[in-house]
């Protein structure tokens, strides 16, 4: 169960991330990542963010680029949240294949 406090700080960070990947994706044509979700630990400690990633074929590539890349996405969404968060949380990225899924059932069904 969460907190009421959990679910703003998720949203904030959700939209804030969203942000910085819209900012960061303009510069390589062709790819599109979006934050689906995003799970704070009780303790405001670690934040775990999945990532719908178009096209799909990029999707394992994209996350091992971003999580090695964590520390400056990190630092970016300090400075946007710097004067609402306390303490900036840890991120780990994980690729979110669940529109992936829902097709391969449409395909099945079909």
């Amino acid at each position: 169960m969460e907190t009421n406090r959990q679910q703003k700080v998720n949203r904030l960070i959700q939209k804030e991330l969203g942000e910085i990947f819209l900012v960061e994706t303009k510069k390589m044509p062709g790819v599109l990542v979006s934050v689906t979700h995003v799970r704070v630990t009780p303790d405001l400690g670690i934040a775990h963010s999945y990532l719908s990633i178009f096209p799909s074929e990029k999707g394992s590539e994209m996350v091992r680029n971003i999580n090695d890349n964590v520390k400056s996405i990190r630092y970016n969404l300090g400075k946007r949240v710097g004067k609402q968060l306390r303490v900036v949380p840890e991120l780990v990225f994980y690729l979110d294949d669940s529109l992936d899924y829902i097709e391969n059932i449409d395909k099945l069904l079909k």
